[in-house]
């Protein structure tokens, strides 16, 4: 099937997806087509590869040596992007760039629904002098937004439960957050995950969990004094303009991921967990997500015009090309981007 075949036959039907392969170096590759070899993977989207094809003949030829179930890249429809030079396995190589850009475009063009990253080397892209923190910034350039966020996305193995974690800051030094945490920054944050939960989710009038930024949310100033400070009056102030939202917090740090723990694992009762959880910086929120979710997390970038997914791992270089890469994480980054674009737009 071609391109034009598939966004045609999709059109106001069935979601359209582009996947990205992401770092060719890296183990992107491997489980995109490990991910499509499960017919259930994929089936309810039409999906369009953007990559090397190359890339993706070779990747298949390596596997089917190691005797495992792999999606044939004839039977893929792909965008092939040429590759300039020798692509290294385990070396990061900056044309993840160039996949995510073709990707971007043809999604702002209104061909597409959606985009399904594969993990990238962020120092690829800086060595190559493309200045972005992660994709996640690019994708928000291109777009023209600037509220955006980064939210985690998890459905309990054991439980069917439902992880929700949106990161206030991201990739900054630990030294810098409580500087560029503000009143404004959370209440920003805050509107997306709001909008998320109601469009994306389906969820109305629910509960968001928000974390206190110092041990014990600074025990009456004993511990720090930003929440004293603004956190307590911001968030005061916020629940006066949400009514029908339950704004819980500051919830001390170490004690806001006991209820998701227990709803996950669900080896204890569970006390009602949240719809959300916001926390103030990357590994206050991420540290817990990726202990109880890991080989199942998706990153999605919400405020965007668009639906954005992505695994929540990253290139592996030291395990690429050797056939042991778990691909759970981008059959769930491609079935959650199947599942919003069809709350998001009903389709």
């Amino acid at each position: 099937m071609s391109i034009n075949n598939l966004v045609k036959s999709g059109q106001n039907q069935r979601p359209r997806l582009l996947v990205t392969l992401g770092d060719p170096g890296g183990i992107g590759t491997e489980v995109i087509l490990k991910a499509l070899a499960d017919p259930e993977v994929g089936k309810n989207c039409d999906l369009v590869v953007v990559g090397s094809r190359d890339l993706l003949l070779r990747c298949y030829e390596n596997l089917t040596r190691y005797s495992l179930l792999v999606a044939n890249p004839a039977d893929l429809v792909v965008i092939d992007v040429p590759v300039d030079g020798e692509i290294v396995t385990g070396v990061g190589n900056a044309v993840s760039f160039a996949y995510l850009e073709y990707a971007i475009a043809l999604t702002l063009s209104g061909k597409f629904d959606g985009i399904v990253t594969g993990p990238i080397a962020k120092s690829a892209w800086k060595a190559a002098g493309f200045d972005y923190p992660g994709q996640t910034e690019l994708l928000a350039q291109r777009a023209g937004v600037d509220r955006f966020g980064m939210l985690f996305v998890a459905r309990s193995p054991f439980t069917g439960w439902t992880l929700r974690a949106l990161l206030a800051t991201t990739h900054i030094p630990l030294c810098q957050v409580a500087n560029t945490l503000t009143p404004q920054l959370l209440t920003q944050k805050l509107d997306l995950l709001v909008e998320c939960l109601e469009e994306d989710f389906g969820i109305k009038n629910g509960r968001i969990a928000i974390a206190g930024l110092n041990p014990h949310s600074g025990e009456m100033g004993q511990l720090g004094t930003e929440e004293i400070d603004w956190l307590i009056p911001w968030l005061n102030s916020e629940r006066q303009k949400r009514p029908n939202w339950q704004l819980e917090g500051p919830i001390p740090p170490d004690t806001m991921w006991v209820k998701p723990g227990q709803a996950w694992f669900g080896n204890s009762p569970i006390q009602n967990p949240a719809d959300g959880y916001l926390a103030l910086y990357h590994d206050q929120g991420l540290i817990p997500v990726k202990l109880m979710a890991f080989d199942r997390a998706v990153n999605t970038t919400i405020g965007l015009p668009f639906v954005r997914t992505s695994p929540d791992h990253g290139t592996a270089f030291d395990i690429a090309g050797k056939g042991i890469a778990d691909s759970t994480s981008m059959k769930a980054a491609i079935n959650l981007a199947v599942e919003l674009v069809k709350q998001r737009y009903k389709v």
